[in-house]
């Protein structure tokens, strides 16, 4: 079941045929997570690039001060990896933590860089999964420096849509870079409308 949640996600993009789904299966390693487990601390270097088939996970940065600043969000059928960490082998400046118990796969640096190699689906695939990444970063840099907090919330709700019943105010508002009173206030304005 949990392969084939990851199968579905890369028929989003160019499906895989029986063989290239053998070739993934065999470098991929399941693993259970429990709700506030992570699987990535900050000074820690990335190794795996994870498949989240079951739960949601946050990515976040503890500042000098010790606030917590969310910087994404990552549910079912979804990858989560830091990028730079994972590729240049540098320590990571984010924690990545399971916000409920989850089922992920995980695929590390060496298998990845041998099915780039071996077959261009798998280059193509993880390519375009970057790419969706970028888009959402930029994104939120511009609304970071554009938008009102209510912009911002209601974008939010746009692209986590079954997140926002999930996720308590205080993590959604430290993705948006609010307080969680600010949060309830904004949600109450909307509300009357």
């Amino acid at each position: 079941m949990t392969l084939e949640k990851l199968f579905a996600n890369f028929d989003n993009y160019i499906p895989l045929d029986e063989e290239e789904r053998e070739d993934l299966s065999k470098r991929l390693a399941e693993r259970k997570v429990k709700r506030r487990q992570f699987i990535l601390q900050e000074g820690d270097v990335c190794k795996h690039y994870t498949f989240v088939a079951e739960g949601c996970f946050k990515k976040f940065h503890v500042d000098k001060k010790g606030t917590e600043h969310n910087l994404q969000f990552i549910a079912e059928n979804d990858w989560i990896m830091e990028i730079d960490s994972f590729y240049n082998e540098k320590p990571s400046r984010v924690f990545i933590e399971a916000l409920e118990p989850s089922v992920i796969l995980q695929i590390t640096k060496p298998d990845l860089i041998e099915l780039f190699m071996s077959n261009p689906k798998f280059n193509r695939n993880f390519r375009v999964i970057i790419e969706n990444r970028f888009v959402e970063l930029e994104n939120r840099v511009l609304q970071a420096i554009s938008s009102t907090a209510e912009e911002r919330y209601l974008t939010f709700l746009n692209q986590y849509p079954k997140l926002s019943q999930r996720l308590p105010n205080t993590q959604i508002a430290s993705y948006l870079g609010i307080t969680p009173e600010f949060l309830s206030k904004i949600r109450k304005e909307i509300s009357k409308r």
